[in-house]
């Protein structure tokens, strides 16, 4: 997203005996809260939520009802609890568990699902586990709105698919729309240092969110943030390579702060940014 708006809260950890959480809510539309917890004894009383529930276990396991019906969460497990729903929540193992969710509004998933997710909470689809996953990294850092969108894009249309007892990803080919995918590449390259939410893209160029990230990863084998962060990157070595500072350089190519370009820098170049710099002649 934007390098220019505001970052999304840090997260904030609490700690207690044989509990360990950290909550936050990022600046991605759609998303209502991150949750992050490991707990070894805690048990989650019958309650419910106003939002959809998108969990994952990353170590041990949980146990919980649902409508009346157990249910289980081994790790590698995805399982959507839809809102409105009382449910519960326990540890399946000595060890306690280690979870991490996102809480998801009615604009990433309608209402007219619920009953479907009642039905099957717990989906086993590793394509779906590991892009989960990738959406929880992209949320802990600023600056990756774009990165964070655009797979939350993708995994609530994974999600739907199932919850539509469609098989999910259809076998079907990717649709090209070479002329879209264009016309969004012209878009990213003039707002390097601007940035581009998803959502505006979408509303600019009067296409579905998904459909745009298909039409531009099927087009030129990139997804569009790994694009725009090349694209800044790019921008970043010629600026190093005059002598510019890396903490000048950051928000100059539209990096969150210093850390962030480091981290993506360090990702596409293979040294950071202050030891490149020092590498010109």
């Amino acid at each position: 997203m934007a390098g220019q708006q505001r970052a999304p809260r840090q997260p904030g950890r609490a700690e207690r005996p044989g509990r360990d959480v950290a909550a936050w809510r990022p600046g991605v539309p759609g998303v209502v809260e991150v949750f992050h917890a490991h707990f070894t004894e805690y048990a989650y009383p019958m309650h419910v939520h106003e939002a959809w529930t998108l969990l994952i276990v990353d170590d041990g396991a949980v146990r919980y009802d649902l409508d009346r019906h157990q249910h289980g969460t081994p790790h590698d497990t995805v399982s959507l609890l839809p809102p409105h729903v009382p449910h519960n929540g326990s540890a399946a193992t000595p060890e306690g568990f280690r979870k991490r969710v996102v809480y998801l509004d009615a604009t990433r998933l309608g209402d007219e699902l619920i009953g479907a997710a009642v039905d099957g909470p717990d989906l086993r689809d590793p394509v779906l586990r590991r892009r989960v996953g990738q959406l929880h990294t992209a949320l802990a850092h600023p600056g990756d709105e774009l990165e964070a969108e655009s797979r939350l894009t993708l995994i609530a249309e994974r999600l739907e698919e199932h919850l539509r007892h469609r098989s999910p990803g259809g076998g079907r080919p990717p649709r090209r729309d070479p002329r879209l995918a264009r016309r969004l590449r012209e878009l990213l390259d003039e707002r390097v240092a601007h940035g581009l939410a998803l959502e505006e893209a979408a509303a600019l160029l009067g296409a579905h969110p998904a459909h745009l990230v298909r039409a531009f990863s099927t087009a030129y084998g990139i997804a569009p943030h790994q694009y725009l962060m090349s694209r800044r990157v790019g921008r970043a070595r010629r600026l190093l390579l005059e002598g510019r500072p890396p903490g000048e350089v950051a928000p100059a190519t539209g990096f969150y702060d210093q850390a962030h370009l480091t981290r993506h820098f360090k990702r596409l170049v293979g040294v950071t940014p202050g030891r490149y710099r020092l590498s010109a002649r």
